[in-house]
């Protein structure tokens, strides 16, 4: 649904993306990482056919960004960093106006208008001027307006910045019941890396406008942050055991009535374990794993980007 192929953009000597490649399929919600000045915005960008790419390409649902911009835009939504709203007018004029840019029949922007208000706790709001939103509400609104049109593919900058707990998780609920219920494809660009962990199906790091890591959480945890970390809790001290386990697994650390260990395939090596605990008699509390972070996976895939780029220097 979503495809680039050494996708780039400089601006003079400035190369803002770097020969990008990336594929989204249908339905899939992709969350985009990197620090600021990495590119997200300038490609998301191209992605609307906003930016012209200086090289390679891209597709939105089989259309090109360069040659058939506008097939590419009914079929996207976008929320951007700047929202560009016009504050003199109210909420429900506001839609209607871009509605008409969409053009929209008149029941069916006043219909889909009012039901996306109220999805997104805006319904008592609808003849209020944009001026006097909150920030919060302003994001919002803003996402209603990516949605009008019902577009297939949905490109969000930052979706809830700015916005309290709350209305954080209702955005965010939004997207997981959009894509569960209809289907609908996600390029979610953001600093929040919870909401990234919790949110995609796959993620995509990069930095200086280049792609340094792309896949699963699964599958990135396995690249940077390595095997699995167990963590093993007994009723009462541990008297040798972990001289006991070393043999099966990894020990990494050791405490009074605890042992951490790390395995390959804890599907296959935990059973094992616990059956050799049960046979000697001890009494497990808890095995459970040590919960990895896409923070913890952040930082290594930036920090070997580093040092690989101080190696070419």
């Amino acid at each position: 649904m979503i495809e680039t192929h050494e996708l780039t953009k400089e601006f003079g000597d400035f190369r803002a993306v770097d020969h990008l490649n990336l594929k989204v399929e249908p339905g899939e919600v992709m969350a985009m990482l990197g620090p600021n000045g990495a590119g997200k915005t300038t490609t998301v960008r191209m992605m609307t056919s906003i930016l012209t790419p200086s090289s390679g390409w891209a597709k939105i649902d089989g259309y090109s960004v360069i040659d058939q911009p506008e097939q590419v835009r009914s079929r996207v939504g976008v929320l951007t960093e700047q929202h560009g709203l016009y504050e003199r007018m109210q909420g429900m004029e506001y839609l209607d106006f871009f509605g008409r840019i969409y053009r929209l029949p008149a029941h069916v922007r006043k219909e889909r208008s009012k039901n996306l208000m109220d999805r997104f706790g805006l319904g008592d709001a609808l003849n209020k001027r944009l001026g006097e939103f909150s920030k919060g509400m302003k994001q919002k609104l803003a996402l209603v307006r990516a949605m009008l049109h019902n577009p297939p593919v949905l490109l969000l900058d930052e979706p809830t910045s700015a916005m309290d707990p709350l209305s954080a998780k209702l955005v965010r609920d939004a997207i997981i019941e959009l894509q569960r219920d209809e289907h609908r494809t996600f390029l979610i660009t953001t600093h929040n890396l919870t909401e990234a962990q919790l949110l995609a199906d796959r993620i995509a790091i990069i930095r200086h406008g280049k792609l340094v890591a792309q896949g699963t959480f699964e599958e990135l945890a396995q690249s940077f942050v390595g095997q699995q970390m167990m963590e093993l809790q007994v009723n009462g001290e541990l008297n040798g055991l972990a001289d006991d386990l070393g043999e099966m697994v990894d020990i990494e650390s050791v405490g009074m009535n605890w042992i951490r260990f790390t395995v390959d395939d804890p599907h296959q090596t935990n059973p094992q374990v616990l059956n050799r605990l049960v046979g000697m008699g001890v009494e497990v509390v808890t095995l459970a794993s040590v919960n990895k972070s896409l923070e913890d996976i952040y930082l290594q895939a930036v920090k070997e980007d580093e040092a690989e780029g101080e190696q070419n220097d």
